[in-house]
């Protein structure tokens, strides 16, 4: 297994930007855009401008916090800052066929590294792609333990991987920083989600965090035993790593083209009981107060996303009773319909109060294949709707237009930057190959930042 993980170091550190297939190229850049945004409107959340507040003060220079001010700091700080920002809204995209939140792992650590040592777009988006690419196939070969969160995990493992192609490493080198990195893994529970302790998105901020780190422990001279990295996925944070087909159709099957991107703002497994929520409202069109009780069946990772009293804005993005609530009473589950007076306001308290989630061992056992829900609405006279969907919009039987990332990106950029600041910023990433160094979405970022929230 060890010459496949060396295989790997090779693959980031030789594959030139011509050797990627230009439609790949192109799904980088909405990949690029889509987590850009995520990370703008995250600065905002009160937790990381507190944390943003307490590290800037003891923190270097070199690379550019994406927030208001768009203070300076050393590149780990910056990346550590940009990825915590970059998880706390739960609306990064995903992988589809394994549990791999990469983009928000691995491009903060890209953009930090990136604007310090002044690589230009094509070294950006071939670290992000070849990142990626680390990240989920690591992910695809482990099996994890039930309560461990992805974050801090194989994508820490791909930022890394992303780290060293922008500054540069050799195959050996990078070789080097991977199975360094082994030894920062984490191992974040799920359990912080349903809990609404935010301390789980500073997991994934660590992974840009290490992005910086792990290549400059590597060219310092430290090292890490040959199978580091195998050990850790098998028997330390994780409990098995198969080699078979680790490396298949590699360079021809590129794995942050099988991604999804998110438009509802809360947990993806509760997506599919949405779509058929909204089913049924569209078939019944009732007034919220007519609503006597909404009933979900779906799967058992989904259905224990159920509290129908989330503690705090973190815990509402994991209360499919909150989520319902949004569909009920603004027509939406999207960034500005869960925000933070929906947690408190009393009409998505009775609503949430008014939907009742259980588990479909039937549903269960088709699940990763499919992911669904079946929800019958019932209203006060007795009318009733059950619509069931086997698989969200998003996942890969029905993927979103990119028209609707595209209009995602503005609303949340729209948080930190000006009309025109969102159109010039949509416009730089469209031609980002093009950049002669990441410093130019910096720059355009200042230019156009909003003085006031």
């Amino acid at each position: 297994m060890g010459q496949q993980i060396e295989r790997l170091a090779q693959f980031v550190a030789d594959t030139r930007w011509e050797e990627i297939p230009e439609s790949v190229r192109q799904h980088a850049k909405l990949v690029l855009l889509d987590t850009l945004g995520v990370v703008l409107a995250g600065a905002e959340r009160p937790e990381v401008v507190e944390l943003r507040d307490r590290l800037g003060a003891t923190a270097g220079s070199g690379a550019t916090v994406l927030a208001r001010g768009w203070p300076t700091t050393d590149p780990r700080t910056a990346a550590l800052l940009n990825g915590s920002a970059g998880r706390s809204i739960e609306l990064c995209e995903g992988h589809r066929y394994v549990p791999f939140q990469g983009a928000v792992q691995i491009l903060p650590g890209i953009l930090a590294v990136g604007e310090w040592a002044q690589a230009n777009g094509r070294e950006m988006l071939s670290a992000l792609i070849l990142g990626y690419e680390v990240g989920a196939r690591l992910r695809a070969a482990m099996t994890a333990r039930p309560l461990a969160h992805p974050n801090g995990q194989t994508a820490l493992l791909g930022a890394i991987a992303a780290g060293a192609r922008v500054r540069g490493l050799n195959a050996a080198q990078t070789s080097c920083a991977l199975r360094i990195g082994a030894t920062l893994v984490l191992t974040c529970s799920y359990n912080n989600a349903v809990a609404g302790a935010t301390v789980l998105n500073v997991g994934g901020g660590m992974s840009g965090f290490a992005a910086a780190l792990a290549p400059d422990l590597a060219l310092a001279g430290f090292v890490a035993q040959d199978d580091a990295i195998e050990e850790a996925l098998a028997s330390l944070v994780g409990d098995g790593f198969r080699s078979d087909g680790f490396l298949d159709e590699l360079g021809t099957r590129w794995e942050i083209s099988r991604n999804y991107f998110r438009l509802r703002a809360c947990c993806n497994p509760i997506y599919a009981a949405l779509d058929a929520l909204e089913d049924a409202l569209a078939e019944l069109r009732p007034h919220p107060d007519e609503i006597a009780r909404i009933d979900v069946a779906t799967y058992s990772f989904a259905s224990v996303m159920r509290n129908p009293d989330p503690p705090n804005y973190f815990a509402s993005k994991y209360s499919l009773p909150h989520a319902a609530a949004g569909i009920v009473l603004k027509g939406s589950a999207g960034f500005g319909s869960l925000d933070e007076a929906a947690v408190h306001d009393p009409a998505f308290a009775a609503l949430r109060h008014r939907v009742h989630v259980s588990e479909d061992p039937a549903m269960t056992a088709v699940f990763p294949r499919l992911k669904p829900a079946r929800v019958t609405v019932t209203l006060n006279d007795g009318r009733q709707s059950t619509c069931l969907c086997e698989s969200p919009k998003g996942d890969f039987q029905r993927p979103h237009q990119e028209s609707d990332i595209r209009e995602k990106f503005r609303e949340l950029a729209a948080v930190q930057l000006t009309p025109a600041g969102v159109t010039a910023i949509e416009n730089a990433i469209d031609s980002s190959e093009q950049w002669s160094n990441v410093r130019e979405l910096v720059e355009l970022l200042r230019r156009h930042g909003r003085t006031q929230a």
